[in-house]
């Protein structure tokens, strides 16, 4: 660490974070890694989504449809809300407060389990 005196904050920045402290940058970056996680995630649903009405030709139409929209839609979800989720969580450490509850895991969760109840059915049905 030097002694200089902190450099002044670029336009966006301040537009995005207009009040509050600068955080320690080990937890800015730690939230950065997050996001990309959650980025990541969404698109490997985006994929799934792709993958399974271009290559499931076996299931039937409408089902295979629903389930890929599903995998697609949750896919949208998460990556505009690890947007917000990356968002909140800064401001909360630049302004010294708790950190917001992660409600996307439950947007993660509860489309996978549909999308996977959905698909297991229709397997089933199939005589899987």
């Amino acid at each position: 660490m030097t002694d200089q005196a902190p450099q002044e904050r670029s336009r966006f920045t301040r537009l995005m974070f207009p009040d509050g402290q600068e955080p320690d940058p080990r937890f800015t970056l730690a939230n950065e890694r997050t996001f990309l996680a959650w980025v990541r995630t969404s698109l490997a649903l985006l994929g799934g989504g792709i993958a399974l009405e271009a290559f499931a030709q076996d299931l039937p139409v409408q089902l295979r449809h629903a389930a890929a929209l599903l995998l697609v839609a949750t896919s949208l979800v998460i990556s505009v809300s690890a947007v917000l989720r990356w968002r909140n969580v800064e401001l909360a450490m630049r302004r010294d407060r708790a950190l917001p509850a992660p409600a996307m895991t439950m947007v993660l969760a509860g489309g996978l389990t549909i999308a996977s109840l959905v698909l297991l059915a229709v397997l089933l049905s199939m005589g899987g």
